[in-house]
């Protein structure tokens, strides 16, 4: 997998203060995407251990209190980051007990794939569907367009 950019604090990308992760890869080529330098697979940065190690350390960085991790991108549920995706929020889980998950995808929740709902099994918050550009509002929380749904798996 590689990774476009990795934010250690960020208040944009979920609730309070959050660790934000942009992977590179994207087959939904949204009209109007703001990040269409990530739908390339092979775009970015190789997502590495260090990188991992990172993200494990900035979230249990007691400095600033942070909410959780934040996964977007391109697609975190690319079918090619799947895997990482998986070995991350699991590892989050293991390692940062109180930290949410929150993971937005052009995929819909209905039309995953079994792998991909293996991740969500991690997450806290998905938020689904492609970016649709005569929908968009932003006046809406943590989403572009209004037929992105966010649904919230954990309690």
């Amino acid at each position: 997998m590689n990774y476009h950019q990795y934010h250690p604090i960020d208040v944009v990308n979920g609730p309070g203060t959050r660790c934000t992760l942009f992977v590179s890869g994207c087959e939904h080529n949204c009209k109007g995407c703001y990040n269409q330098s990530t739908w390339s697979l092979r775009s970015g940065h190789p997502y590495t251990q260090d990188l991992e190690n990172r993200i494990i350390a900035d979230l249990n960085d007691t400095r600033i209190p942070k909410r959780g991790l934040s996964l977007s991108g391109g697609d975190p549920l690319h079918p090619q980051n799947v895997s990482a995706i998986l070995h991350l929020v699991k590892r989050v889980k293991q390692e940062c007990t109180d930290k949410d998950i929150w993971l937005w995808t052009g995929y819909l929740l209905s039309e995953l794939s079994e792998a991909q709902k293996q991740v969500l099994e991690y997450i806290d918050v998905l938020i689904d569907g492609k970016f649709i550009k005569e929908l968009a509002d932003p006046s809406l929380d943590w989403r572009g367009s209004s037929n992105q749904v966010i649904h919230y798996l954990k309690s």
